[in-house]
């Protein structure tokens, strides 16, 4: 725990590993978990299939539990 999948457009690998360093980090920092109980997964969708596997089965139906939707806070 926490085991964290971050659903993106295609990105180079040395920008997927410092933005995954830096969610590591965060995680540690403020969730105060051990660096040996954190899980990443980066798993790249293409704007062609965005809507079918991310925002219809995913985005969609769980919009009240969002903290930040389209760029705006929810909290």
């Amino acid at each position: 725990m926490p085991y964290i999948v971050i659903k993106a457009y295609p990105k180079d690998d040395e920008t997927k590993k410092r933005a995954v360093d830096k969610i590591n980090q965060v995680f540690l920092e403020e969730w105060g978990c051990p660096p040996q109980a954190l899980t990443i997964l980066v798993e790249e969708i293409t704007p062609a299939d965005w809507a079918e596997k991310v925002l219809k089965p995913e985005i969609e139906p769980q919009k009240d539990k969002m903290m930040i939707l389209d760029g705006k806070k929810l909290y």
